[in-house]
C-alpha cells in the first residue's frame, strides 16, 4: 500500500483545508411516531479537502502519477492527517476525476478530496 504524497515543503495540503467528520446513524419510525436510533459503523469516518495552490511541475506531476497509480477513486492508501499526525490505513480519493489549473508553464493548482473507508 502505498502513502500519500507530501510536497516538497514537508506539507500534505496548503491552507485554507477542511476536514470533516462523519458518523452514520440509522432511524427506524414506527407508526404511533416514535423512533428508533442506532449506529451504520462503529466509528466516525473522516474526510480531508486538500486545494493545492502554486504547485510546481514536479510536485503536480508527483500528485498527478499517485492519482493514476490509484486509478483515481478505485485504489485505496496511507494517508497521514495534518491536524493530529495520525495515520489512516485505507483511505481512497472520493471521485475519479482530478483536475488542475496550468497558471503558466513551471506553476498549477489541483484540488482533491481523500476520504477514510470503513475497514
Amino acid at each position: 500500500m502505498s502513502d500519500f504524497p507530501i510536497l516538497k515543503t514537508g506539507a500534505v495540503l496548503q491552507y485554507p483545508a477542511r476536514k470533516a467528520i462523519r458518523f452514520s446513524t440509522g432511524v427506524l419510525r414506527f407508526v404511533d411516531g416514535a423512533e428508533q436510533r442506532f449506529r451504520d459503523y462503529q466509528a466516525p469516518l473522516r474526510r480531508w479537502t486538500i486545494r493545492l495552490d502554486l504547485l510546481d511541475e514536479n510536485e503536480l506531476h508527483v500528485l498527478r502519477e499517485f492519482f493514476r497509480a490509484e486509478s483515481g477513486a478505485a485504489g485505496t492508501f496511507r494517508f497521514t492527517d495534518p491536524w493530529d499526525g495520525a495515520v489512516y490505513l485505507n483511505c481512497s480519493f472520493e471521485n475519479g476525476e482530478m483536475t488542475e489549473d496550468r497558471l503558466d508553464e513551471v506553476r498549477g493548482n489541483t484540488a482533491l478530496t481523500v476520504q477514510e473507508n470503513r475497514a
